[in-house]
């Protein structure tokens, strides 16, 4: 009976693994508490403007709520095989394209754009929940299309006839961010699927096309070209956000001015605790602050990819490519729009800036990868369409 239980409970560790990779597990806990502290210092001026100065803490307090529901999504996801998420792809993607169409009708309406949906009290953003989907989806459609993933029919229709199902929803919310997100994602998905380096040419090409006609026709989004390009010919309005992000990033120098001490987050900063919290970043800890938290986000992700090459399956390395990609795409598009190197999109800074769904969302993505780590002692089997 003993040696039952013995063998039982060894073959257990076996599936599951040894343990997940421990130095994944611990840069994912490093970002995280380190975003957080650096939320409330981003985040407690504007908490007492809005609380009429009774709490400095009101933002911090729901990150942290929705960090602590992402820590268990983590852990749960984190005991999950990945097979799990193979099987529930193509419904995942019909919950996702629904809640994307239910925005549009029942959405609430921020600058003129639909994004938020409120359900039974909680209000959540279903455009993080798509480019989960996205992903997930498009490892399934990997695994099934094999070496055809180089054929035309294949690795561009394919993959591209998937996407359109959720970018075209996101058009018609005005959501340019996500569209750019979730299609330089799909590229290095595609990339790593197989489809041939032409075809993804030809898409970028496309995207830029698009992309150069969706702003010609969407006013908000004209107005941050020309605000990038020219933030000082109208630095009362349209150049203001970006020059007060500059004037953040230059003030603190080489090594800050100390943690809790910027001036630009006393409201000369719109979405200081936001989008542009890494402007507060660079302010408060200067530069060799900001190339430290730079450096725990390059090495979470080499680790991630890490990760995808020694999985034991095709569909788990591409997932496991595909959520660490997402991560890499966000935080280098955030960084390159608070130094102005792009023009405004949107996009948040992974574990740093202020937003429930995001962070939980982004967790509960982690955990699936330590999931998919447990696996990485295993041969790998590489499964092929003929």
């Amino acid at each position: 009976m003993a040696a039952g239980k013995l063998y039982a409970k060894e073959d257990r560790r076996k599936m599951l693994g040894e343990t997940v990779d421990i130095p994944f597990l611990i840069l994912v806990l490093l970002l995280l508490t380190v975003g957080l502290i650096m939320l409330y210092s981003a985040s407690s001026a504007q908490s007492m403007y809005d609380t009429l100065y009774t709490s400095s803490v009101k933002y911090l307090q729901k990150q942290a709520a929705c960090a602590g529901i992402g820590l268990a999504c983590m852990w749960l996801f984190s005991r999950i095989p990945a097979a799990f998420w193979l099987r529930i792809a193509w419904p995942l993607y019909g919950v996702s394209i629904a809640l994307l169409l239910l925005v549009l009708v029942a959405g609430e309406s921020v600058n003129g754009a639909r994004r938020w949906i409120n359900i039974a009290g909680l209000q959540f953003q279903p455009s993080e929940i798509a480019k989960f989907t996205m992903i997930v989806l498009f490892a399934k459609l990997t695994k099934g299309f094999g070496t055809d993933a180089r054929k035309f029919r294949y690795g561009v229709l394919g993959f591209g006839g998937a996407l359109l199902g959720i970018l075209i929803p996101l058009a018609l919310e005005k959501h340019l961010s996500a569209i750019m997100l979730m299609g330089a994602v799909a590229v290095v998905i595609m990339f790593v699927a197989g489809t041939h380096p032409k075809w993804l040419l030809a898409g970028a090409g496309a995207a830029v096309v698009f992309v150069i006609v969706y702003v010609s026709f969407m006013g908000y989004a004209g107005d941050r070209i020309t605000a990038w390009l020219h933030p000082e010919s109208d630095p009362s309005d349209k150049g203001y956000q970006i020059l007060q992000s500059l004037y953040a990033i230059g003030s603190g120098g080489l090594f800050g001015l100390g943690f809790g001490k910027s001036r630009q987050k006393y409201l000369y900063l719109p979405f200081q605790y936001n989008d542009y919290i890494f402007a507060i970043v660079c302010e408060e800890l200067g530069l060799i602050g900001a190339a430290l938290i730079i450096a725990l986000f390059g090495a979470l992700i080499f680790r991630g990819f890490w990760i995808a090459l020694r999985a034991s399956d095709r569909f788990s390395t591409v997932l496991a490519a595909g959520l660490i990609a997402l991560i890499a795409v966000q935080t280098i598009l955030n960084l390159c729009v608070v130094t102005n190197l792009l023009p405004s999109t949107g996009i948040a800074m992974p574990f740093f800036s202020y937003g429930g769904t995001a962070l939980a969302v982004n967790l509960g993505e982690m955990g699936i990868l330590l999931s998919i780590s447990r696996q990485r002692n295993k041969t790998k089997n590489q499964e092929v369409t003929t």
